[in-house]
C-alpha cells in the first residue's frame, strides 16, 4: 500500500486553520443568524435496544481493534443495526484529515499510521458476523498518495477471499477528484458506489470544508463512466438551512449524473462545537420528498428523519 506522501504535521496545521475560520464561514452564509431549534421532536427519539443484542458486534469490533462509523459517527440507528448483526466498517483509523462542521468523527490532529492487518481484520469480522452485505467507508486520508483508494480495494479483496458471496457497498471520500483513485475502487467490484453530497450547493462551504459540490457530482459521474452496471448512491442531511427548492434542485443534479439511489435524513447536532440545527423536518415532509425523488427516477429511495447513508442498505439489492 502507498504510505504517507506529505508531512502529517502540515495536515494538522491545515486542519486547525480550517477550524479557526469555521465560524466566520458559517456566519457568511447566515446559518447562525436564525434561531436554533433546541427541543428534540418525539419522532427522533429511539429506544436504546437490548444490551445482549448490542454486545455481539461491539465485542467483535473491539477484539479485532477495528472501527465502525456506527460508533465514531454516533449513528442513531446503531442499536437496531447491531441487533441485526450489521455494521458499517470505518477504514484507515478514526481520525479525519478534513474538518467538516457537521461530523462527529475525530479531526484536528495527525491521522494514525495504517494498520497493515486491518483488511484481514475486517474480513475476519465479516465472517464471524456472517454478513451477506457489507458497507465499507473511511475517513478522508489526504495524507496518503492514493488517498486510501488502494485500502478500499485491499479490504474488498480480503472479504472476497473468506466470504465470496458477501456483497460490498462502498461509501468513499471524494479522493480530491482523482479519477485513478475512483477507478481503483470501481475495479474492485462493489455492488454499489456511494458518495454523499451531504447538503445543497449553497451550504457546501461551511458544512463540507475541503469538499466541493461539483467535484462530488463528478465522482458519481466517473463511476458510471467506468462501470455503468454499478449502482451509484448519494445522501443529503436536512435541517442545515436548506429550502425545499434547493433540495429538489440537488436531486435533479444527482439524477443528471446518473445517480441511482438517494438517502434523505435529518441532521442531528453531535455537540455544541458543531453546526446548529435550523429545522427538524417532519416525517410527512420526508415522505413527500421521497415521493418526489421516486418520480424523478431514483430506483431506491430512503427518506426519513433517522435515515442514514447505509441504513438498511442490504435490502436494496
Amino acid at each position: 500500500m502507498n504510505g504517507p506522501s506529505i508531512n502529517t504535521w502540515r495536515l494538522l496545521q491545515e486542519s486547525r486553520n480550517l477550524a479557526k475560520v469555521a465560524l466566520r464561514d458559517i456566519r457568511d452564509t447566515n446559518i447562525l443568524e436564525t434561531t436554533q431549534v433546541e427541543r428534540l421532536p418525539s419522532w427522533l427519539k429511539r429506544p436504546i435496544g437490548k444490551a445482549s443484542e448490542l454486545s455481539t458486534v461491539q465485542q467483535i469490533v473491539k477484539r479485532h481493534q477495528i472501527h465502525t462509523i456506527c460508533e465514531e459517527g454516533r449513528c442513531p440507528n446503531r442499536s437496531e443495526c447491531y441487533a441485526q448483526k450489521t455494521a458499517t466498517f470505518l477504514l484507515m483509523g478514526p481520525v479525519c484529515t478534513r474538518s467538516c462542521a457537521f461530523c462527529q468523527v475525530d479531526k484536528g490532529h495527525a491521522p494514525q499510521p495504517l494498520d497493515s492487518q486491518e483488511p484481514q481484520k475486517v474480513a475476519d469480522s465479516v465472517k464471524l458476523l456472517g454478513l451477506n452485505y457489507v458497507v465499507l467507508t473511511s475517513v478522508n486520508r489526504d495524507d496518503l498518495e492514493d488517498q486510501g483508494s488502494g485500502w478500499f480495494a485491499a479490504t474488498m479483496a480480503e472479504i472476497n477471499k473468506v466470504m465470496p458471496q458477501t456483497q460490498i457497498e462502498v461509501l468513499t471520500p471524494d479522493f480530491r477528484g482523482d479519477r485513478n483513485c475512483i477507478k481503483t475502487v470501481v475495479n474492485a467490484g462493489p455492488v454499489c458506489y456511494n458518495h454523499n453530497l451531504e447538503t445543497v450547493r449553497r451550504l457546501q462551504g461551511p458544512v463540507r470544508r475541503g469538499a466541493k459540490y461539483e467535484r462530488s457530482l463528478d465522482v458519481l459521474k466517473a463511476v458510471k463512466e467506468f462501470a455503468p452496471h454499478i449502482a451509484t448512491k448519494s445522501g443529503l442531511m436536512l435541517g442545515l438551512g436548506e429550502t425545499e427548492a434547493e433540495i429538489l434542485e440537488t436531486l435533479g443534479e444527482l439524477r443528471g449524473v446518473g445517480c441511482d439511489r438517494i438517502t434523505l435524513g435529518q441532521y442531528m447536532r453531535p455537540s455544541l462545537d458543531h453546526l446548529p440545527v435550523q429545522k427538524y423536518w417532519h416525517p410527512d415532509e420526508f415522505d413527500h420528498l421521497g415521493s418526489v425523488a421516486r418520480s424523478m427516477g431514483f430506483s431506491h429511495v430512503r427518506s426519513g428523519p433517522l435515515v442514514r447513508s447505509s441504513y438498511h442498505a442490504g435490502e436494496e439489492q
